[in-house]
């Protein structure tokens, strides 16, 4: 501070020859202004020397951080400080000089002389009007009362001290970090902003568009392709900018709509070669030149779906495998017109397939099943339905030529026991669906679940032959095993007791259809049962609804699937979405 107040020489200079006193400091501070002020009267004159000359008396840098100003010295300086400040201009001096403060500083140590080490902070920018409109209150005699801590002055020497005031006070440079205005927080509100294009933005209304595009992609990516491409981005330019962009176009989902034709999918291709999964199941106004597009211009294609596509044949998907070197997933069931050629043309240009479906595609055959299975060694999902022409042969090829099967579905297909033997050699198989196999016995299901280890899933409705033996095994064996299908098996209480007492893992079991099962077997596996989550009754006659709302009050953690209790839980759910059955006497 002294610094700073003494950059105008000659003034220094003149006072110190009208007082003709010698200075006791060697550099100027406040104490030269106070000392060399000529309209002290006699008794202050007397202090600001008495002042002086203790502070030139101080030698060691410990000295001085124990140099304190008593309130009547400290009134004197900032009587006088204050006058030297009122020629500065305003802007320099900042509103904490001549801030007040409580009386519960009124007998705290003041400031340290010398070395009190004042820490660097942000200057803050203030209007040039902050101080210009204080009126005079008084502020002298309320500084002589409430003594305000002030910055340390410059020391002679280069060493300096951070020595904490006594007290709660804390030490001067915290108040040069923290300026507080005079002026009330009334008037802080209302002074003059310097940027007034700031001022203009903040007070217009907040809009959408003034987010980064990168957070309103992920809005969007949250909208459908119909409310994306139909709705969103007609708003406005900026909107159908973003609705077009390239990761949007990476996962189409086409699926049901028959307004997607093959100009559509042309110009989808013209525009985007970034696609990685396709899906345009049941679309029926499709044909093969419009998939041979999307393949043509799609090199990354990853996944294709194309479920209930009859009028789609072997051409669309020979495209995709010609174009799609990196094809992991196909998923085309039921598509009549497919034939082994296709499979033959995945199996050698697609040997990264890792998922494929071709349920109810009747014209597929055990040689382009072999075909396929020779040609992708990494599969591991497939599953096929009611596909006549596939046999034991199929399955043995994929048990052979790819170990890494987790999944496998053959239902309805023309597999017998000796093929589903084969199976066993698949050591990473978690899930079996066997429904509907004509010719499956107990011993193979058996073998399978015994080789099988991590099997967890096992779907065996529809088969007749399976009795209560297997299903013991399955449940002393199965340690993996969590869901077990039994729909329209030939079992009785015996299964289901031996479910509740051997296993400590299944916890979905589904006997829907089975006319043997009674009340006895679906209370003694409620209770025994320990890992059971749901129980299917569906159209087991013999089990009385008595007895399953009873067993539902008693175990809540179960879910029990009969005709009345689904329909309740559908009316539960219609009820919480806001349903009102009409009452009218016209329903």
């Amino acid at each position: 501070m002294g610094h700073f107040l003494s950059k105008n020489g000659k003034r220094v200079k003149k006072r110190r020859r009208k007082v003709k006193r010698k200075c006791f400091l060697r550099g100027p501070c406040m104490l030269c202004f106070i000392v060399h002020n000529t309209s002290l009267d006699e008794d202050q004159f007397e202090s600001a020397s008495k002042l002086a000359e203790r502070y030139a008396a101080l030698t060691t840098t410990e000295e001085c951080a124990k140099f304190l100003l008593s309130p009547k010295e400290l009134a004197i300086w900032e009587e006088q400080g204050k006058s030297l400040f009122s020629s500065v201009p305003t802007k320099l001096i900042g509103p904490p000089l001549f801030r007040t403060v409580s009386s519960d500083y009124l007998e705290m140590p003041v400031c340290k002389r010398k070395c009190a080490g004042v820490q660097t902070c942000t200057p803050h920018k203030l209007p040039r009007s902050a101080l210009e409109g204080v009126p005079d209150t008084g502020l002298s005699n309320d500084v002589a009362e409430h003594p305000v801590p002030v910055c340390a002055l410059p020391a002679p020497t280069a060493e300096c001290t951070s020595v904490g005031l006594q007290g709660n006070m804390g030490d001067c440079s915290s108040l040069l970090q923290c300026p507080v205005s005079p002026l009330g927080p009334e008037d802080n509100e209302r002074l003059p902003h310097d940027n007034f294009k700031d001022l203009r933005m903040e007070s217009e209304p907040p809009n959408i568009n003034q987010l980064p595009s990168s957070i309103l992609l992920k809005v969007f990516a949250h909208l459908t392709l119909k409310e994306r491409c139909l709705s969103a981005s007609l708003v406005c330019k900026y909107w159908r900018d973003l609705g077009l962009d390239f990761q949007f176009w990476k996962q189409l989902d086409l699926s049901g709509r028959q307004q997607i034709t093959d100009d559509v999918l042309m110009r989808i291709a013209s525009k985007n070669r970034n696609t990685i999964q396709i899906n345009v199941s049941d679309c029926r106004s499709i044909s093969d030149t419009g998939v041979s597009s999307i393949a043509s211009q799609s090199p990354g294609l990853q996944k294709y779906i194309a479920y209930r596509c009859k009028q789609l044949s072997d051409i669309s998907l020979i495209a995709i495998a010609c174009h799609c070197p990196f094809l992991q997933k196909v998923h085309v069931g039921n598509q009549d017109k497919l034939t082994d050629e296709s499979l033959q043309q995945l199996g050698e240009k697609c040997p990264d397939i890792l998922d494929i479906h071709f349920g109810q595609c009747y014209k597929i055959t055990d040689e382009g099943m072999m075909a396929l299975a020779q040609g992708c060694p990494r599969l591991q999902r497939i599953y096929m339905q009611e596909n006549k022409l596939v046999t034991d042969k199929s399955v043995k090829a994929f048990a052979e030529h790819c170990p890494l099967l987790q999944y496998v579905g053959f239902m309805g297909c023309s597999v017998t026991s000796q093929g589903v033997i084969h199976l066993t050699r698949l050591k990473e198989l978690t899930s079996l669906d066997l429904r509907h196999i004509t010719e499956l016995n107990n011993e193979t299901i058996m073998e399978v679940v015994k080789r099988c280890r991590n099997l967890s899933s096992l779907n065996l409705c529809l088969n007749w032959t399976i009795n209560d033996r297997c299903v013991e095994f399955i449940a002393k064996e199965g340690r993996s095993l969590k869901e077990l299908y039994l729909v329209s098996c030939k079992i009785t209480d015996y299964a289901l007791i031996a479910i509740g007492q051997y296993s400590t893992t299944i916890e979905t079991v589904d006997v829907g259809w089975c006319k043997e099962i009674t009340d006895k077997g679906a209370t003694q596996i409620s209770q025994s049962s320990k890992s059971l989550r749901y129980l299917g009754l569906m159209r087991c006659d013999k089990v009385n609804e008595d007895t399953v709302e009873r067993l539902v009050q008693e175990y809540p953690h179960i879910t029990f699937s009969t005709v009345m209790q689904d329909c309740k839980r559908t009316l539960e759910r219609a009820y919480q979405m806001g349903w009102i059955p009409n009452t009218s006497t016209a329903s």
